[in-house]
């Protein structure tokens, strides 16, 4: 009995935990529910937990007094509920049944609704069977009116036709120009509804006549224009003829575009042949000198053909317009030849006065033409001179552009034809003016050097850094004058050699007035090149003085000047000239020269600054350190080398305070410089006491606190050096410190010594083992052992050299000294 009542118990258990996976509904249906049917009850929510509920219910032992009314309450819910579920499966018993009723008489709906719409289908088809024969009738009656409306209306543009051809005849012997450039519209307009009609001949015989009327309009046209200005030139005309020929013009626009461009390039023609007869190459007034004449002579023919004759032509044609036109061609085919075979006696100052003159005229032109003609020929030149300078502001970098300047290039105008319509014949001469321009920039140069030599650097007050000497923004300015004006005059093959004149005097600028006026350092053994400058040495140098050093740092911010305007200056000849060329601009090598110029500066200021404080180096490797008995101050050479620092670098500093870049790399390599020789000249401290060491420790500290604040020392605003520079002189000095605590610690036991120095400096370098070995002055059969120990020990792994350094013996006295150093150090600083 007791095993079957636990199987049943183990039975409802599974019943229940099925019941319960089978209650879990997905999120989105628990959500849908609680659209439905909202609930605040405890008892419907999915994460129901009995447990807590009943704590809910009963929350402290006093509540279960109530335990039979909530009981009670529970029960009474329950069977609510049975009654609401026996109540909805009851009511379902017959759902099915009703829904079987209702899909039938839907069924019966769409039955009967189809029925329906076939019949409505049927009516409207017999419907539209009905209409087809009702508008049969009328269908045809409407095709007859159209054929005979458009044979009417044939027939009366066949009678407009012959009759307009029959009148067309006798105005032409009439020569009634004005009626029969209506007439003759009209009759163009007809023949053009008959276009379908070709095939038959009568048509096309009318067609024919039309043609051979127009053709015989244009040549009487023409031999009437002939024929009127035959007489003197045109000077006989009377008011009657004009007004036939101002008619017969009305004709010619109806006629064949053809008969217009002869009729045009004949009177053009015949206006300037005066003009080509007075500057004929063999008169005197057809040389460069006297080309206003030219321009002063058209000025007067287009008033003079305007009073005359402004009347007789249609506006649109532009008369005045063709007749400058044609002069520009002209001229310009003359002036090429005559400079052809004149080309010794032209002259820069005749060849630029002829291109102004020229240039201005165009300007007048341009303003007093659109330039239509050029659109109707399809012969639209494009400008010689497609660039134009917009106003500069002030500033000592004329090359200096702004986004305005840019999006004002970006939407320019489009240039008229006229600009440099005459002024493109000059071009293959423009070898000249860049001879010249060549010339006056040596001439600049050789000024330049003069005035340096006379004045020298200019002194600049205030903080703003070192002077940039004015000749470069003088150069400058004169290159933006000489590109200015060439972009003018041609953006082909003269920019590209305009270009290379820069170029020239770029390095000639470069060589003359900055490298030429570098201080030159000098040795106690002679004279010292610039190319010997870069090159390691021990000679003793000659340190500069305060003006030296500002000319130094004045040539350094000139080169950057002239570096960054290089690279302006290329990018706005590149612009200018033609797209096709713009890969023949090229001042890399020059600004390269400039980067040479700079380096050299920064290298000279080092050298400088290096060679005053070697001999403090030379006098603390002079030093008896092994007779030191007590640690002091800072040494004399430490005093010394501080006070030339001190001295020269606020100097530097302020003069490069427009260029801090360049402090930053003169600070990085005199750094890179100082700290490796201060390092030579500690390993030739021989011998050294412990003390002397404590001491030289002393001294390296302080020197390296030096270093670290040199950037901003003697300044009033106290910046943080470079990250870089700091772990140069960190890591420099630090080794030096290393070098002595390793010459502190004491060399007996052997091993102990060797491995201390192998982790203090981790150096195997066997030579700087054996420096180390002189400074603590040991014998040579001392070294020996010494030596061979550090051999054996350098191909020890890491956790060897961490066992051996662990092993390693420090006496109490020494570690006690060294920390007392230190101590001493912190006190100081």
């Amino acid at each position: 009995v007791r095993f079957a009542i636990m199987a049943s118990l183990e039975d409802d258990d599974v019943a229940e935990d099925q019941l319960a996976q089978l209650l879990v509904f997905p999120p989105e249906v628990q959500q849908a529910i609680d659209q439905v049917l909202p609930s605040n009850d405890p008892l419907d929510r999915p994460d129901f937990n009995p447990v807590e509920y009943i704590n809910t219910l009963f929350p402290t032992e006093q509540s279960l007094a109530n335990i039979d009314e909530v009981v009670n309450r529970i029960r009474l819910k329950i069977r609510r509920l049975d009654d609401d579920i026996r109540g909805v499966v009851r009511g379902q018993t017959n759902v099915s049944q009703d829904g079987q009723a209702a899909l039938e008489e839907a069924q019966k709906a769409i039955q009967q609704l189809f029925q329906r719409i076939k019949d409505i289908k049927d009516k409207a088809e017999k419907s539209e069977e009905m209409v087809k024969e009702i508008t049969r009738d009328i269908k045809q009656l409407d095709h007859a009116k159209r054929h005979l409306t458009s044979s009417i209306t044939t027939l009366n543009h066949l009678h407009m036709l012959v009759g307009g051809v029959d009148a067309l005849h006798a105005l032409i012997r009439r020569r009634q120009y004005g009626e029969v450039a209506n007439l003759l519209q009209g009759v163009v307009n007809v023949m053009e509804h008959f276009q379908k009609y070709m095939s038959i001949p009568q048509i096309s015989q009318l067609a024919d006549q039309v043609k051979q009327i127009q053709t015989e309009l244009g040549h009487q046209i023409l031999a009437d224009f002939e024929e009127a200005f035959s007489a003197q030139g045109g000077k006989g005309l009377g008011p009657s003829n004009t007004a036939q020929l101002a008619e017969a013009c009305l004709v010619v626009n109806v006629l064949d575009p053809k008969v217009k461009r002869d009729l045009m390039k004949w009177f053009v023609k015949l206006q300037l042949q005066e003009y080509t007869a007075l500057f004929h190459e063999g008169q005197d007034v057809a040389w460069l000198d006297k080309i206003d004449r030219r321009y002063a002579w058209l000025k007067r023919a287009l008033v003079e053909f305007e009073e005359k004759f402004g009347n007789m032509f249609p506006p649109e044609w532009a008369v005045s317009e063709r007749i400058a036109v044609e002069f520009c061609h002209i001229t310009r085919k003359e002036m090429s030849r005559i400079m052809s075979n004149r080309k010794s006696e032209i002259e820069v100052k005749l060849l630029l006065f002829a291109i102004q003159r020229t240039t201005n005229f165009e300007q007048l032109l341009v303003k007093r033409f659109t330039g239509i003609t050029f659109e109707e020929e399809g012969q639209a030149q494009k400008s010689t001179n497609p660039f134009e300078e917009p106003p500069q502001p002030e500033s000592t970098n004329p090359f200096e552009t702004d986004d305005s300047d840019v999006q004002l290039a970006q939407t320019k105008p489009k240039q008229s034809p006229f600009i440099g319509i005459i002024s493109q014949c000059f071009e293959p001469h423009l070898h000249v003016y860049i001879l010249s321009q060549d010339k006056n920039l040596a001439e600049l140069i050789e000024r330049f050097v003069q005035d340096f030599k006379e004045h020298g650097v200019p002194h600049v007050e205030g903080e703003d850094g070192g002077a940039v000497l004015p000749s470069c923004a003088d150069l400058f300015v004169f290159y933006k004058k000489c590109m200015v004006q060439c972009s003018q005059l041609s953006a082909g093959a003269p920019m590209v050699d305009l270009a290379g004149v820069f170029r020239k005097y770029l390095r000639d600028y470069a060589s003359r007035l900055l490298i030429g006026n570098l201080p030159k350092v000098t040795t106690s053994g002679g004279g010292l090149t610039i190319s010997s400058l870069l090159k390691e040495g021990n000679q003793e140098l000659s340190k500069f003085s305060p003006e030296e050093q500002r000319l130094v740092c004045s040539i350094l911010c000139t080169a950057e000047y002239c570096l960054e305007t290089s690279q302006q200056l290329e990018d706005k000849l590149k612009e200018k000239v033609e797209p096709s060329m713009s890969d023949q601009i090229d001042l890399s090598q020059e600004m390269d020269l400039f980067h040479t110029v700079i380096s050299s500066c920064i290298q000279l200021l080092v050298q400088d600054l290096e060679g005053a404080c070697e001999p403090s180096l030379a006098t603390m490797a002079r030093v008896n350190w092994q007779a030191v008995e007590t640690v002091g101050d800072s040494s004399n050479y430490v005093t010394a080398i501080t006070m030339h620092i001190k001295t020269a670098v606020p100097l530097i500093r302020d003069n490069l305070a427009s260029t801090r870049k360049y402090f930053t790399q003169f600070c990085t390599k005199f750094a890179n410089s100082f700290v490796p020789k201060f390092v030579t000249y500690l390993y030739k401290c021989k011998p050294i006491s412990t003390v002397g060491a404590e001491q030289l420790l002393l001294d390296t500290h302080s020197l390296k606190t030096v270093l670290l604040d040199l950037p901003s020392i003697g300044s009033q605003v106290n910046r943080k050096p470079p990250t870089s520079y700091t772990k140069i002189v960190v890591k420099g000095m630090t080794k030096g410190e290393m070098i002595l605590k390793v010459v502190m610690s004491p060399h007996d036991p052997p091993a102990g010594f060797v491995d201390n120095y192998i982790k203090l400096l981790a150096d195997s370098d066997t030579g700087n083992f054996q420096k180390v070995l002189d400074m603590k002055g040991l014998k040579r059969s001392e070294q020996s052992t010494m030596l061979e120990l550090f051999r054996t020990r350098l191909p020890a792994p890491p956790s060897g050299e961490a066992q051996a350094a662990n092993a390693t013996p420090s006496p109490e006295q020494d570690s006690s000294r060294i920390r007392k150093l230190e101590k001493l150090i912190k006190k100081r600083l």
